[in-house]
């Protein structure tokens, strides 16, 4: 486990015993980063992501990369694909609009999303955020999940949300504030 890494979580069980306890009973850490591929492609496969079980949007992405002989597409390839077939394979007509969306900034070269490892994590949020279709949740992910940023709490994550309600018992799921 990086220093860095062992260090937060050294800090979390002091400050908090309940957290702590599950942190010893959860065990090591598997989180990693996916540093393969392009930004653009981790954004898009977050955008299917979103509010959505993560079996199904595997299953969509997966059918999605079946369109284009099982590769990332690049923007150029998604903007010159119809609606129907990424439809087709599952994606809401929002989520086509939001990725098509984000493949035309990036092919006008109005989003500088190769620069984003090089931004501070409001930068991050603010430059993705400027997209339709990019809210802080997804923002939050590629800086933790992308960029490898491990000290972004998820707050608007339902996940994180129903966990925290569970581990400390409480009688109505917290709010993200």
């Amino acid at each position: 486990m990086p220093p860095r890494q062992t260090k937060a979580i050294a800090h979390l069980k002091a400050v908090d015993p309940i957290l702590g306890a599950w942190i010893d009973r959860a065990g090591p850490c598997g989180w990693e980063v996916k540093a393969d591929g392009t930004h653009f492609d981790h954004v898009a496969r977050s955008i299917v992501y979103q509010q959505v079980s993560g079996a199904a949007a595997a299953t969509v992405y997966g059918r999605m990369l079946g369109l284009y002989r099982g590769k990332a597409p690049t923007p150029k390839q998604v903007l010159a694909t119809p609606d129907e077939p990424l439809r087709g394979v599952g994606l809401s007509g929002r989520k086509v609009e939001y990725i098509k969306g984000l493949a035309e900034q990036l092919v006008a070269k109005r989003l500088p999303l190769e620069q984003i490892d090089r931004m501070s994590d409001d930068e991050v949020i603010a430059t993705l955020t400027s997209i339709r279709g990019i809210g802080e949740w997804t923002a939050q992910m590629v800086l933790m999940f992308r960029l490898g940023r491990p000290d972004v709490l998820p707050t608007l994550d339902i996940a994180l949300q129903r966990g925290a309600k569970v581990l400390y018992g409480l009688r109505t799921q917290p709010t993200p504030e």
